[in-house]
């Protein structure tokens, strides 16, 4: 009678280790396939110093020291110019940089201009294993500027996948609210988790900030820092947001105190991919 008691207890005591054994061991696989990555949104100003307008003077090797420095994995990259006058028709800004830091390149031409193309652009250390451009809309006779934007996909450490995009929003105030509708119905697509980064042309507090806090997260919503102009910056136009929070968590986001290499400030944020 006794054995069988000793036996009984045993087995009562032994059950929720059985149960809790495994628990523990998936919640070790999970966080061990947490990855984090960091992402930089940038305005360039076609690698020209604002303090250096007058004289022309293009300074890729700037905008590449802030790119290194930040040590980000993805870069969206705005206002990037291609084989321009101004900037060198041999010159392949988004290419360029990705030498210059040892990332892979993916332009989108949103405009002609000088002979040459403008545009967006992003930057990854992973390789590209998709990409795509897309004409953002623009009322007709707006006498808006075309826009566009940018996506990869990239595959991180233990084979999850993530969208990635730039893009840079119209100054019109009628274009933009169309644009930013757009821009959720091409970056809705199933379980991918998507990061965004761009120059939306819009303060926090606009209607166009508004639209896509209904579908995106930003990085920061409360006391952020400002973006532009480089010098005693007043307001914020650059942002980095993200869909799919359930896969996504943001450890930090900051404003880069850059004020030489372009007019805007660049951020960065870092997240933890689940």
């Amino acid at each position: 009678m006794k054995y069988f008691i000793r036996k009984e207890l045993f087995k009562s005591l032994l059950l929720p280790v059985l149960f809790i054994v495994p628990a523990l061991s998936s919640y070790a696989q999970k966080k061990k396939t947490d990855v984090s990555i960091r992402v930089l949104s940038y305005n360039i100003h076609h690698c020209n110093p604002p303090s250096k307008a007058k004289e022309g003077l293009i300074d890729i090797q700037a905008i590449a020291k802030v790119i290194r420095d930040s040590k980000a994995d993805l870069v969206a990259l705005q206002e990037v110019d291609v084989h321009t006058a101004r900037s060198g028709k041999d010159v392949h800004q988004a290419r360029e940089l990705a030498k210059l830091t040892e990332m892979h390149a993916f332009f989108v031409k949103t405009i002609d201009h000088q002979g040459g193309d403008y545009g967006i652009a992003v930057l990854s250390k992973y390789p590209i294993l998709d990409s795509a451009a897309y004409k953002l809309p623009m009322q007709e006779g707006s006498g808006g500027e075309p826009r566009g934007l940018a996506v990869i996909t990239i595959q991180l450490k233990g084979g999850k996948k993530l969208r990635f995009a730039s893009t840079h929003l119209d100054l019109k105030a009628v274009n933009k609210p169309l644009q930013a509708a757009e821009l959720i119905r091409l970056l809705d697509n199933g379980k991918t988790p998507v990061i965004l980064g761009g120059d939306f042309n819009s303060v926090p507090d606009s209607e166009v900030i508004s639209i896509l806090d209904k579908a995106f997260t930003r990085t920061c919503t409360g006391n952020c820092g400002f973006t532009i102009p480089e010098v005693n910056p007043n307001r914020t136009i650059d942002y980095i947001m993200f869909r799919k929070p359930g896969q996504l968590e943001v450890l930090s986001h900051r404003v880069i105190n850059e004020p030489y290499a372009s007019d805007h400030l660049p951020i960065v944020a870092e997240f933890k991919v689940k």
